[in-house]
């Protein structure tokens, strides 16, 4: 698929295919977490599970056995509330233990609701009073620059309804103005929020438009295209003395049909017969 630009990636189908089989088995781990918990947010896990597998396996300069590498990338989930796609991430990395997935939500266990940088192994920053995490992302990209750590990134996943908040526009007009090229901000535009689509809630159309006028390099991408996604990630590589703004078009629920651009899968869990279909139409066996 060709990005708006109308360049696309030119990527082994190697590499593509072993980040689409990654990407399923973080599927197929949060649902599981969701489902044995009864509590949780499927739906914007789903939508995001492709992006955070590129930048976790693929893009991002992360050591799972060193995870306070002092050159490492750092990755928020500013949009906190999707943590059991980050969960099932690092457990495939093996930062946490898989067998902790089990207990997603459960009083003395590190996985909360929401990430907790005290609690669990490789969060970067405690999240989940949107609107945040991209304030946490400019400052350490800021501290970064400082240090002149030139290499390192600060990437920052946001929800298109977070984007509703004031304190996401106070953040993209400082870095903006400040031109920090080391941040590069992910919007999981799936089009759904808590109570309904975003269009029909507080539109935030023309997104494109708006971040560019902020003075952020924007691409937009169809998030669920591991060509589109790695070479966004590359583009924001190029220091142009703008922070760069990725906007994934994503589906709500990608991977699983009846939850697939449902609302109602915002923030409820699978029932059994539910789950059994999930399994299927992800290719739990496969």
């Amino acid at each position: 698929m060709e990005n708006e630009q109308g360049k696309t990636g030119n990527y082994s189908s190697e590499l593509i295919d072993e980040l689409k089989d990654k990407a399923r088995k973080i599927r197929i781990e949060l649902l599981e977490a969701i489902y044995k918990a009864q509590s949780g947010h499927p739906g914007g896990s789903l939508s995001a599970a492709d992006i955070v597998t590129a930048l976790y396996f693929h893009k991002m300069r992360y050591d799972p056995q060193n995870i306070h590498w002092d050159k490492r990338d750092y990755f928020i989930l500013s949009k906190g509330h999707a943590a059991p796609v980050q969960y099932a991430a690092l457990a495939e990395l093996g930062v946490i233990k898989k067998g902790e997935l089990d207990y997603l939500r459960q009083l003395g266990h590190m996985l909360q609701g929401h990430p907790d940088r005290m609690k669990t192994p490789g969060i970067e920053a405690s999240t989940g009073s949107l609107g945040q995490g991209l304030s946490i992302a400019l400052g350490i990209a800021l501290g970064l620059k400082i240090d002149k750590e030139k290499d390192r990134k600060v990437y920052v996943m946001i929800g298109d309804g977070e984007m509703q908040e004031g304190q996401i526009w106070e953040t993209i007009l400082k870095a903006g103005n400040l031109g920090v090229d080391n941040l590069v901000g992910i919007i999981d535009y799936n089009g759904i929020q808590l109570d309904g689509f975003v269009e029909r809630i507080d539109d935030i159309s023309p997104l494109k438009e708006k971040c560019e006028a902020f003075r952020w390099k924007t691409i937009e991408i169809n998030g669920h295209d591991f060509n589109d996604i790695l070479y966004a990630l590359d583009e924001s590589d190029k220091r142009e003395g703008k922070p760069i703004m990725i906007i994934a078009r994503t589906v709500k629920g990608k991977g699983v049909s009846f939850m697939e651009n449902n609302p109602a899968f915002h923030g409820k869990a699978p029932n059994e017969e539910q789950m059994k279909q999930a399994l299927q139409e992800l290719g739990k066996n496969r």
